[in-house]
């Protein structure tokens, strides 16, 4: 997972989308409450916390490798609930959990393959994993925007070397890795999960935390904030609608699977 920094306070506040994503998950998990659950990727740590919530008899972990998420998240821990700074690459239980739970983190990961056996280890027989991430065509927009002003010439040369920060699949590509797993069972589907912005400040906020922080690591202090508002003016021109609104494209791969 690359370790990009990112700003948990803010996430809060940026992350309305991933947010109903997340709960409309959690309303269709048919729960015991005595589950023991992973989140891979908890980000600020709400859904975690609704997942304790749901599992009183359960205990309920949550990890991100960013330690400003982490920092966020820990106020939110109680007697079910811990969190822990980790790389989602890097995680090493055995046969420890019911369930595997992801929401708009694992296209930070670039191996899947290694995702899907650390996962399997790590759950006990009958034990699920349910993931929603960013697939292909999504974001459209911003990537068109962005590449843009990565190429302009004030830019270009700190990007030479920049390795592009997600991995978003066709759902038919995915559908073949998944079909190469272990589990019993282990299968995606693709959902159109696209959105307008209803203020401008709503879009600038998502474009802030999280989407634009890989792109400004690469760059010196001195261009950063220069880089950012070009963005921000470009994507504004791009996807302001009749009604006021910001449109962009969110194209998510759902998975659910059994040990």
């Amino acid at each position: 997972m690359g370790n990009f920094e990112f700003d948990g306070q803010k996430y809060k506040t940026a992350s309305g989308h991933q947010k109903e994503w997340g709960a409309r998950i959690l309303d269709e998990l048919s729960l015991t409450g005595a589950e023991t659950i992973l989140d891979l990727g908890c980000g600020d740590g709400v859904l975690t916390k609704q997942l304790a919530d749901l599992v009183p008899e359960g205990k309920v972990l949550g990890i991100d490798a960013s330690k400003g998420m982490i920092e966020t998240a820990k106020e939110l821990e109680g007697h079910n609930l811990l969190f822990a700074f980790q790389d989602i690459n890097d995680i090493a239980f055995t046969n420890e959990f019911d369930l595997i739970f992801s929401n708009a983190a694992l296209h930070w990961v670039k191996d899947h393959h290694k995702l899907y056996k650390n996962c399997y280890i790590a759950l006990k027989l009958g034990g699920v994993v349910r993931f929603n991430f960013a697939g292909d065509g999504n974001c459209s927009n911003f990537y068109e925007v962005v590449l843009e002003v990565m190429d302009d010439s004030n830019y270009s040369r700190h990007f030479k070397n920049f390795e592009w920060p997600w991995y978003m699949p066709r759902s038919s590509d995915y559908e073949e890795l998944t079909n190469q797993q272990e589990f019993k069972e282990l299968r995606c589907w693709e959902e159109n999960a696209d959105r307008n912005f209803s203020t401008k400040g709503d879009m600038v906020k998502w474009i802030n935390q999280p989407s634009i922080v890989p792109f400004l690591k690469i760059l010196p202090k001195g261009k950063q904030s220069q880089f950012r508002d070009e963005v921000v003016r470009r994507m504004v021109d791009k996807t302001i609608q009749p009604d006021g609104t910001y449109f962009e494209t969110f194209r998510r791969i759902n998975v659910f699977g059994r040990k």
